[in-house]
């Protein structure tokens, strides 16, 4: 279990497995009882319904493993259960949490263990992009994209203010082989346009008789 995040309880709540996975963190998740064993970054425990039994998870966590430094994910309705508490958790974060506040805690978590970890992402503006997981997400909501469209984006963003033709991208991204034509790029930036939504469409520019460019060019900024 190298390298991995601990989670409370079994099963945790999707919007934190979708963040987790969105950042590339492994991770494993427990409903109660000695944690298994292992080396583990931090835990990440939500405060439900049931505070009683969550910080009574909290203080076996911290007798059976007091290395293991303890993130809280909790609501702002249960702030003051953490009165007198201190000792049981490294730091919490309030839920509903974004997901660029969940990253920067998590960084701060796992750098107190001492085994930092960084995933490969390209981040431009509210856009993201795990180059481990495959996963992208505009404004922290996840965009459900199939390969290609994946890996156009993932080019496109790698090079931010540059434009490409139509035959360069077909190059690039479908290879030297494929003999499709320029519509096959030009069908899957609308189709990426729609997915990003139409706040965020123009992140896409067609450049007029030559191809299309991601995000602004240098004289633009």
């Amino acid at each position: 279990m190298t390298e991995s995040l601990l989670l409370f309880p079994d099963p945790p709540p999707p919007e934190l497995v979708r963040a987790l996975d969105l950042s590339g963190y492994n991770w494993k998740a427990v409903s109660s009882g000695r944690p298994p064993e292992g080396r583990w970054l931090g835990a990440v425990i939500a405060v439900d319904d049931n505070p009683e039994d969550t910080f009574g998870f909290c203080r076996m966590l911290n007798r059976q493993a007091p290395d293991i430094p303890v993130l809280l994910l909790i609501s702002g309705t249960h702030l003051d259960e953490l009165d007198m508490r201190d000792d049981l958790y490294t730091d919490f974060c309030l839920t509903p949490f974004h997901q660029r506040e969940l990253e920067a805690r998590l960084i701060h978590l796992v750098r107190w263990s001492g085994t930092a970890r960084h995933p490969e992402l390209i981040k431009y503006g509210p856009l993201v992009l795990n180059l481990e997981t495959y996963q992208a997400s505009v404004s922290d909501r996840p965009l459900d994209l199939t390969y290609m469209e994946y890996e156009l984006l993932k080019f496109l963003a790698g090079s931010p203010g540059k434009v490409f033709t139509r035959e360069t991208l077909l190059n690039r991204v479908w290879g030297y082989d494929y003999f499709g034509g320029a519509r096959t790029v030009d069908v899957h930036v609308r189709r990426l346009r729609a997915k990003l939504g139409e706040e965020h469409a123009g992140l896409i520019t067609t450049v007029r008789s030559v191809g299309y460019r991601f995000g602004l060019s240098r004289w633009e900024q």
